[in-house]
């Protein structure tokens, strides 16, 4: 189990184009690591990101993220992701069908080695009931990290609004990999659970704790 803690972060700045019928959000965020589904992108090390989403009011949206990445025994010292897909709502559930282009710029597969980038499918859906809301995620990707075949993971979790603005959530998944030997570890459970505080000027802070059940020698 891992703590985590992200240091004080922009609320997200949304600016509307009505010309357009388009808004755009950017959020910009630091923390003391980048987790992704349980497992550390940058070996526990702190992680700037930026995340910049532009949606027309038909649903439509193509999306952007940058962070800092290290992966053992590559050369990979960043990732950048693009995203499209499309929002709507059926009797109170959001949902979002999307796809996601997971990039390494700069990194070059050793001899004999596997490419890093990979693409992947996403449905979430979301459901409110106040102060709670249920979340569900289910991603699909034809060839997952490291040319490791075929991936798939399942996540559910609950936001829950506490007083004062506070944000108490958790999360619940699972991933499975068709080539674990060659992605380098087993199917596995992720957890976590963190709260999001709400400062001063727009800002927040949170932490949590996040683990898996990936044992040290795998």
């Amino acid at each position: 189990m891992g703590a985590f803690l992200a240091l004080p972060q922009a609320a997200a700045a949304q600016q509307a184009i009505e010309s357009l019928g388009l808004t755009v959000t950017s959020t910009p965020l630091a923390a003391t690591d980048y987790l992704f589904r349980g497992v550390s992108q940058t070996r526990n090390r702190p992680a700037a990101q930026f995340t910049l989403d532009v949606e027309h009011e038909s649903g439509l949206y193509v999306g952007a993220f940058v962070s800092n990445a290290n992966f053992l025994g590559t050369n990979i010292r960043q990732e950048v992701d693009g995203s499209f897909g499309y929002r709507f709502a059926v009797a109170g559930v959001k949902l979002d069908i999307g796809a996601t282009y997971f990039g390494y710029p700069g990194y070059e597969a050793p001899a004999g080695g596997f490419e890093a980038a990979w693409w992947e499918a996403t449905i979430r859906a979301s459901y409110e009931i106040e102060p709670f809301k249920l979340v569900g995620l289910f991603a699909w990707s034809p060839n997952y990290n490291f040319e490791s075949g075929n991936g798939f993971y399942l996540e559910g979790g609950v936001d829950i609004a506490l007083p004062a603005g506070f944000t108490l959530a958790g999360r619940l998944g699972y991933q499975w990999i068709d080539n674990n030997a060659r992605f380098g570890a087993p199917d596995y459970l992720a957890y976590s659970i963190y709260l999001t505080v709400p400062i001063r000027w727009g800002f927040s802070v949170g932490g949590g704790f996040y683990g898996t059940n990936i044992s040290q020698a795998e």
